[in-house]
């Protein structure tokens, strides 16, 4: 594989990556080249929403080809063209191959959630203070413990184990079931992990599986009745639309618990959750809020 480095400035992002696309770039990254320093910019934004802005002020695109003849020409079309003003490429690598699974192993370490409660991947064996453990491998279906929203809710998770404090639980977006895995492991009566995606159902069936923990897995339509704890790590806008349905669920005196959410977004969840519950921010990390609310 062959990498083509180029430097473009936010308003030239869009229309480079696109012509890189069409001169059979086999794959286009576009990353901060401010990254790491006083001038790094932080852009979020949600699926199925358009996004505050298209790249970094200094953006770095990166473009990979099958080969060096094919990645030279695309840098030599780019370079006369009118709409590359202000950019510049930064160089042409050839790289050398590499073992993609040993590689994406090695960037998924073991992550503790508490002191005794810790993810660990089917590579890796748990630390030795870890009395707790689910073992969890990156896949199709999201939740691996290492994103703020997920960490939150699995520390939420255990600080409420034992004495029956999470009852009847309803994971509702349950992704890989991670936090379903470990209602369950920490005493939960009966857990519901359902999703709308078929892939994250089978993904959460299988990992509940093979952390010997019983859940049962289905889609949102499954759910009934009330549960004790009802955990819906998604995102702002679902959560806002999902409220009545939410709420509903938790039986009197329960817990809803939210993630997914980021800070400047906290008022917004309130003001959609008010006229069912009272939500409060118990949590934050990295820009990131666990919302909860007790009916």
């Amino acid at each position: 594989m062959v990498e083509l480095s180029l430097r473009c400035p936010q308003d030239r992002v869009e229309v480079v990556a696109d012509a890189l696309q069409a001169l059979d770039a086999q794959s286009v990254s576009v990353e901060d080249a401010d990254a790491l320093t006083d001038a790094e910019q932080a852009l979020f934004g949600e699926p199925g929403m358009v996004p505050t802005a298209i790249g970094w002020r200094h953006s770095t695109i990166k473009a990979l080809f099958a080969k060096e003849g094919v990645a030279r020409e695309a840098a030599r079309i780019l370079d006369a063209q009118d709409f590359f003003s202000g950019c510049a490429i930064e160089g042409i690598a050839v790289l050398e191959p590499q073992d993609w699974v040993r590689l994406t192993q090695s960037q998924f370490a073991p992550v503790a959630i508490d002191a005794d409660f810790w993810i660990v991947p089917t590579w890796h064996d748990p630390p030795a203070q870890a009395t707790h453990v689910i073992r969890l491998d990156p896949g199709l279906a999201f939740g691996t413990g290492t994103h703020p929203t997920t960490r939150m809710c699995l520390q939420w998770i255990a600080r409420n184990r034992g004495a029956g404090q999470l009852g009847r639980v309803l994971d509702y977006g349950c992704g890989s079931g991670i936090l379903a895995i470990a209602c369950a492991m920490f005493g939960a009566t009966a857990v519901d992990a359902l999703d709308i995606d078929p892939a994250a159902v089978t993904s959460a069936r299988d990992n509940a599986r093979a952390n010997r923990v019983r859940i049962s897995c289905g889609q949102p339509e499954d759910a009934t009745g009330q549960y004790q704890t009802v955990l819906a790590n998604i995102l702002a806008t679902p959560l806002k639309l999902l409220a009545p349905l939410l709420c509903a669920r938790v039986a009197p005196g329960g817990s809803l618990v939210l993630s997914g959410i980021l800070e400047r977004q906290a008022d917004e969840l309130m003001a959609a959750y008010a006229p069912h519950a009272a939500l409060e921010v118990s949590a934050s990390q990295d820009g990131w809020v666990l919302m909860e609310a007790c009916l």
